[in-house]
């Protein structure tokens, strides 16, 4: 029946358009029921998709459960599908409703039809009741001995189902054993394959707690098992093969023989249409082999071919993840791929998340022979309109120079990217062009030659920025116009956002003034001050250390900040070999098209730096210890907002010695001199010292311009702004989680931690306490180390108004990421200060 013509307002999608609407189908349904009138099975049908299509939208429809029921005694299999999909999803939500199905759900279980057999017994499993558990083992064991093969498939995996409803009636009536002989006898492949992965899964699930599945399951890697699955795998569909094959994988040969029996019975399974059974072929094929050298190495060469051709002959999604396994062949062996680095070149009609994968590849197989026909296709691509494919095109460029020995060519045209008129081209440029010459020195003549014609107005990016400056202060000697440079830059000191710009300003302008001494001197002055004025903590502590080193000693100050440097040989990986051998035996799955292993981004356990998440989980609110005098609370698993879950990022950022930079070797008697200093000279302003230290502090301050003024400016640590808080401060999460959400970020900065604050940090506890004491109080924390988070609040003494802090703590670089949110804007940055004075004394005796 259609809904009335006339309405005022649009149906809401939990209700029928009109009152009567269902009352109606239900009607029509009655009549219909016993009709055996001529065309009433187009009419039933017609009525059931109405049916269905409000059940999909949402309509509660369960009221026609009845006459659904009594209209689905028909032949038609079109009827009987439509009335199993409704009871099916009724029947999840009301139990009760699924007792009426029984009676006609075990009759149609018998019928003539294979495919109603089939059906029913599918639509009986599927309701997952616990209490009609009773009526699914006849059927199934009347299924699991049917005649026709369709009927057997969907009775195994009732076995299954019956399994994670109740185990115990699973074991007790001996399916799995039936399940076991169906696997080794039954003639259709399909059924053998449901039985594989039925076995697997309950084996698997019962070896915690029986020998007996434990034996069981090892049966499936016996040899006699195997081979059978092998001798068949031909007959077997495209997903039943990968099945097999990733059990093959499993099995131990017991010799070389062994081995070969089984890469020959396998070899053309290599050139399948389906990519997924080649990939699980080569995956069985490379981890056979891994004792083998010769063999291991062969078996790339073997590969080869067919995981190329189906990158050329599949769809985008398809190419993406055959790539992504090439490209962690491609590392492990770049040699054996390198005489084919032209099916790598990108096609313009490519996604881009292809030709990056692309072009990391080319990045990959490049060497002496092949380097130049591989850069100029790069070269082509930093046209490209797609501008994050020309970037990573012109760092494909960069990487390859780093990697071969003879550059000639590829510095041209690195120095050619430099006089494009595009920023992002030449930003992208003058970061290689820093790195090429921290490994390749004597080129330096032909970079600055051109680095010195650009002006740094024109660059925008802080990376880009920061290697310009780097190159101003490392060869300022062979830059005419360097010490104007920078004194420009110094001038627009607070117009520049970018605490790394500042960082490299600060040193690029004391190895300018070692260089180049008049005519830095006071730009050098200016850049302290501003430096030792700079909110920023980094800033702040760099701008103050090279005060003390020139305060102390010019010469000394020279050997730290600009010594004799060596070439860097080889810069660090991004991944430890660890990390590439755990995804390599992972092959053929997720992992490689993430390119990190399974537990990165399943196990909750290994997540690295925290983030909100709508995950459930649970989450320690305050403290838990009781003793220690602060009220703890625990969110349960129904909270789901305030969350702290890790993610990988952070916790591969642990220091190495393999760094990106090779640290200069100091002789031992500048560690003496500095090292016999002691440390209250270094950090205090107001040490009184000898008379000669004092002429040679009113020296350097005097020869750079800043003037005896200069000292009370040099304190480290401001005093707290005279702001007061609440020390008896109260908020519930929901509130907080409420206002984080709703409030902006007034303040985002990073903080460096004492190594006296990292030393005490070994578990949240300790700061909680520590911050509790100066009216911070903490809402939530979670991690362990390296990694710590925080949520803390505040509130001004007397007044309603809140702060929110997000305090996320790295003890492996001491770093502190701080956010702060508040109802009041206006004392954010008031407040931040009394923060990290607060934070700075954690730890202090």
């Amino acid at each position: 029946m259609a809904p009335p013509a006339q309405s005022n307002r649009s149906p809401s999608p939990s209700q029928p358009s009109g009152k009567s609407e269902v009352s109606d189908l239900k009607l029509q349904l009655r009549q219909l029921a016993g009709s055996r009138a001529p065309g009433v099975d187009d009419s039933k049908r017609e009525l059931f998709k109405k049916v269905i299509s409000y059940m999909t939208i949402g309509i509660d429809v369960s009221s026609l459960f009845g006459e659904m029921v009594m209209c689905s005694v028909t032949p038609d299999i079109v009827l009987k599908k439509m009335c199993y999909l409704y009871v099916g999803n009724y029947a999840k939500v009301n139990p009760d409703l699924a007792l009426l199905t029984i009676n006609f759900l075990q009759r149609d279980c018998k019928d003539e039809d294979p495919m109603i057999r089939g059906l029913a017994l599918r639509s009986l499993c599927s309701l997952r009741v616990a209490n009609l558990v009773e009526y699914l083992v006849g059927q199934l064991g009347s299924g699991l001995k049917d005649s026709n093969s369709y009927v057997r498939t969907v009775a195994v995996m009732g076995v299954l189902k019956l399994y994670h409803i109740s185990a115990l009636t699973c074991v007790d009536a001996d399916f799995p054993a039936v399940l076991k002989h169906l696997l080794l006898n039954d003639p259709d492949t399909q059924v053998v394959a449901n039985c594989l992965s039925a076995l697997q899964e309950i084996w698997s699930s019962e070896a915690t707690t029986s020998e007996e599945a434990l034996r069981d399951r090892e049966t499936l890697l016996s040899k006699p098992v195997v081979y059978y699955l092998l001798n068949r795998i031909k007959e077997f569909s495209e997903w039943a093969q990968c099945l097999v094959l990733e059990l093959v994988a499993k099995y131990v040969p017991s010799d070389s023989n062994e081995i070969f029996d089984i890469m020959n019975l396998l070899e053309d399974r290599l050139h399948h249409a389906n990519g997924a059974v080649v990939l699980a072929t080569t995956k069985l094929f490379l981890h056979l082999t891994l004792s083998m050298t010769d063999v291991h190495q062969q078996v790339y060469e073997r590969i080869k071919a067919p995981l190329l051709t189906l990158v050329s002959s599949g769809s985008p999604e398809q190419s993406y993840a055959v790539l992504s396994h090439l490209h962690l062949l491609v590392m492990r062996a770049p040699y054996i791929f390198a005489s084919d680095y032209k099916h790598f070149y990108c096609q313009y009609n490519e996604p881009s998340y292809v030709k990056k994968l692309k072009l990391e590849m080319l990045t990959a197989v490049a060497n002496e022979s092949n380097t130049y026909e591989i850069v100029t296709e790069l070269c082509e691509y930093a046209a490209n309109v797609d501008i994050p494919i020309a970037r990573e095109s012109i760092r494909a460029v960069g990487k390859i120079a780093l990697e071969q020995y003879d550059v000639n060519a590829i510095v041209d045209r690195l120095l050619q990217f430099l006089e494009m008129e595009k920023d992002y081209v030449t930003s992208e440029a003058l970061v290689l062009v820093k790195d090429l010459l921290r490994k390749y020195p004597q080129w330096s003549h032909d970079c600055i030659a051109v680095v010195g014609n650009i002006s740094s107005k024109n660059i925008q990016e802080p990376k880009a920025k920061a290697a310009l400056i780097w190159m101003l202060g490392e060869y300022s000697q062979d830059m005419q116009d360097a010490p104007y440079i920078l004194e420009s830059l110094i001038e627009n000191w607070d117009d520049e956002h970018s605490a790394e710009v500042r960082l490299h300003l600060l040193t690029a302008v004391m190895k300018c003034f070692f260089k180049r001494p008049p005519e830095t001197q006071k730009t050098l002055g200016a850049a302290l001050a501003a430096g030792v004025a700079d909110f920023h903590q980094d800033v702040h502590d760099r701008a103050l250390f090279y005060y003390r080193l020139l305060q102390y000693n010019v010469t000394v100050a020279e050997r730290v900040v600009n010594p004799p440097k060596q070439a860097v040989s080889v810069f660090a990986d991004t991944q430890s070999s660890e990390v590439k051998d755990r995804i390599f035996d992972e092959f053929n799955t997720l992992s490689v098209v993430y390119q990190k292993p399974s537990y990165m981004f399943t196990d909750k356990e290994h997540r690295g730096p925290f983030e909100f998440s709508d995950e459930l989980g649970n989450l320690s609110i305050g403290t838990e210890s009781t003793d220690t005098g602060v009220p703890g609370h625990r969110v349960e698993a129904n909270d789901k907002d305030l969350l702290l879950s890790t993610s990988e990022e952070e916790e591969t950022r642990v220091p190495s010695n393999n760094g990106a930079y090779n640290a200069p070797s100091y002789d031992s008697s500048l560690v003496s001199i500095v090292a016999s200093q002691p440390q209250s000279d270094l950090l205090s302003t107001n040490t009184v010292v000898p008379s000669s230290a004092s002429q040679s502090s009113f020296a350097i301050d005097n020869l750079l311009g800043l003037g005896v003024s200069v000292t009370p400016a040099l304190a480290p640590a401001p005093s707290p702004p005279p702001l007061n808080l609440n020390p008896k401060a109260a908020l519930d999460p929901s509130t907080f989680q409420q206002k984080w959400r709703q409030l902006p970020i007034s303040l985002s900065q990073e903080y460096s931690m004492s190594p006296s604050g990292v030393g005490a940090l070994t578990t949240p506890q300790a700061l909680l306490l520590h911050m509790q004491s100066h009216s911070v109080h903490c809402i939530a924390s979670g991690g362990q180390s390296p990694n710590f988070k925080f949520f803390f609040f505040a509130q001004k003494a007397e007044e309603p108004s809140i702060f929110l802090v997000e305090c996320v703590i790295s003890t492996a670089n001491s770093k502190a990421q701080i956010k702060i949110k508040a109802d009041d804007q206006s004392v954010s940055q008031e407040f931040s200060s009394l923060f990290q004075s607060a934070l700075s004394k954690f730890g202090l005796p």
